[in-house]
């Protein structure tokens, strides 16, 4: 599998950023993949994103898939879907192309002084895991990268590759946590881990590429930026007859 990373603002302007979408989208990768909230950033902390929800067969969805056909490849980006509150929609990462899925962000960004969850609903714990190009990729958001389990649910559900698409805030230590985390999760689950932030000046940029073993393939700076890296099979088998940590587990 070829795995682009596309670290790129999100504006403010739905129609804007679905227009970039479209020509953002790189010909020759099996899975493109965008930040959180790419249909529409998130604005002032604190703002309200309920007016910018749309359902999951809207017009942002709907240029997911148009970009997804247009390149041959699957695409994932972040956008807030409308649900049973309409003040309070899901962060949701929209995957179509060759596969399709909807992933509900579970853990909302409570923390570093912010609070997702009075303006979003979190999504049920439920792993989202699609094949694409001959690997399981299983789908994260952002503040989820923090949370060991639910990236060892994703592992148990078949995931060989962690795809986490964010609107990581900058600040002190936030780059160092990124990777760190990233990495971690990398190693304690023998997976590949795919991570697209948005750049800066706001959000802390460096996506990432992390190996089953924890080496970093790619990474990117802090502004915007097109990341590429290839992931195999074989790799990811090596990985784990070196290190059986998935085999050697007492439950």
């Amino acid at each position: 599998m070829r795995i682009a990373l596309v670290q790129e603002p999100a504006g403010l302007e739905p129609d804007a950023n679905r227009a970039r979408l479209l020509e953002l989208t790189p010909d020759g990768a099996d899975l493109v993949v965008f930040p959180e909230a790419f249909a529409r950033d998130f604005g002032a902390p604190g703002s309200d994103v309920g007016p910018y929800a749309e359902a999951p067969d809207g017009p942002f969805a709907t240029a997911v898939a148009t970009a997804a056909a247009e390149h041959a490849t699957t695409v994932v980006a972040g956008m807030f879907e409308a649900g049973p509150d309409p003040e309070r929609p899901y962060n949701t990462l929209v995957m179509r192309g060759a596969a399709a899925a909807d992933y509900r962000k579970v853990h909302l960004y409570d923390s570093f002084g912010y609070r997702e969850s009075d303006r979003l609903t979190a999504g049920a714990v439920e792993p989202v895991v699609a094949d694409v190009a001959g690997l399981r990729v299983g789908l994260m958001t952002c503040y989820d990268l923090r949370f060991p389990e639910l990236a060892r649910a994703l592992v148990d559900a078949g995931a060989e590759v962690l795809v986490v698409p964010a609107a990581w805030v900058a600040g002190e230590r936030k780059v160092d946590h990124w990777r760190t985390l990233a990495r971690a999760r990398a190693i304690e689950n023998t997976v590949y881990v795919a991570a697209a932030g948005q750049p800066g000046p706001r959000y802390s940029g460096h996506s990432l590429v992390v190996d089953p073993l924890g080496d970093v393939l790619a990474e990117a700076g802090d502004g915007a930026e097109i990341l590429t890296a290839d992931l195999d099979a074989e790799t990811l088998a090596a990985a784990r007859r070196t290190n059986p940590s998935l085999a050697n587990r007492r439950l």
